[in-house]
């Protein structure tokens, strides 16, 4: 790439990554509005005030805008082509030897290292913000996330977990979980029910289980006996993160909890697909980005000269929704017919690039 054809790509990027920056400026301003407004419902409830309500919704900015840029760099390409285009600056680029090839290059690059930089802080600011952020909503029910309906279950080998009723405990600068009303359904090999232990509370000290003020029911052949017990430790792979995994969305879930959970289900023979779905969602993340972006390039080599930014941005919002609703669709069908979610995070985007190049930019 000679010096005129790097200055020019250059001068591409920055104009395509300022009406992304615009646009994505805009939509999450209206939709950090619009999640502030929804929930003065909730202001008063349980201790639940104006300030929680505005911190609670800006801790949700990173998760947000990550969601977002998908659909955001479609439209800002295409404004920023636009623009380019209604100038007729694309033209002076190929008139001075710049390839369609590199006008492509410097129109992608903003989109895919955005990508990148999201999936970095999606991963560690991102993530630790939306758990704070629930933390603050947790203010709205009466008691911890954990004690809703029926309270939380979990399996471990052959043991199954149930917890009533849970808070989050801190002291000293330590935090931990502390359950209530505590069950342990134990299952023989022959499928019966072998044992049920329960304890009034359970806590989880330095990765230490302890129950508290236990009664164990055992089931012989021919008697049942009854041990009433004080505290004693519990040995279990079952961890703080998984038990909150099971009432937490699995988009709020780092890469890392995402692969421990699904590793936990599939050593139980449980369906880690809900898992599997957001994981591999994430790693297809910047995949779907850069197709979604050259799926729009045809237009920016021909329409958009002369439809202005209506046009651009009419474009941008249809290829960016379509490909939101195909992907939720592709992937709905993954979980009816059982087939690999990956299939369907390729197939959305490959399906918007096959009808951008081979129809619609013929036609508009």
């Amino acid at each position: 790439m000679n010096r005129i054809g790097r200055e020019m790509t250059e001068y591409l990027a920055l104009t395509v990554l300022k009406t992304i920056a615009l646009v994505w400026l805009v939509l999450l301003g209206f939709d950090l509005i619009n999640a502030f407004y929804n929930s003065f419902s909730d202001v008063g409830k349980n201790g639940f005030t104006l300030n929680y309500a505005l911190l609670s919704t800006l801790f949700t900015t990173p998760r947000r805008a990550y969601d977002l840029l998908p659909v955001v760099s479609v439209i800002g390409l295409l404004l920023g082509l636009g623009q380019l285009a209604g100038k007729s600056e694309l033209i002076a680029m190929a008139s001075v030897g710049v390839s369609r090839l590199q006008i492509a290059i410097g129109a992608l690059l903003p989109a895919v290292l955005l990508s990148g930089v999201m999936i970095i802080t999606n991963e560690t600011v991102g993530i630790a913000s939306e758990k704070q952020a629930m933390s603050l909503n947790s203010h709205k029910a009466s008691k911890f996330t954990l004690a809703r309906y029926s309270g939380v279950w979990a399996k471990d080998g052959d043991l199954y977990f149930n917890a009533r009723s849970g808070s989050a405990k801190g002291s000293g600068g330590k935090a931990w979980l502390e359950l209530a009303d505590v069950r342990l359904y134990r299952v023989g090999k022959d499928g019966a029910l072998a044992s049920i232990t329960q304890a009034k509370s359970a806590s989880n000290q330095s990765d230490q289980w302890q129950l508290n003020d236990v009664q164990r029911t055992t089931f012989k052949p021919d008697s049942v006996l009854l041990e009433r017990m004080g505290r004693i430790p519990w040995k279990t792979q079952i961890t703080n993160e998984s038990l909150e995994a099971t009432l937490t969305s699995p988009g709020n879930l780092s890469m890392r909890e995402l692969r421990s959970n699904i590793d936990y289900l599939e050593r139980n023979k449980l369906d880690a697909r809900v898992f599997s779905t957001a994981y591999w969602g994430r790693w297809f993340y910047p995949f779907k980005i850069a197709l979604l972006c050259l799926s729009v390039l045809p237009f920016a080599f021909g329409s958009l000269r002369s439809g202005g930014l209506g046009k651009s941005l009419f474009l941008g919002i249809v290829v960016g929704v379509s490909a939101m609703l195909l992907e939720r669709l592709f992937v709905s069908l993954s979980d009816v017919y059982r087939f690999d979610v990956r299939v369907a995070y390729v197939l959305a985007p490959l399906s918007v690039f096959a009808l951008c190049w081979g129809y619609l930019a013929k036609r508009i």
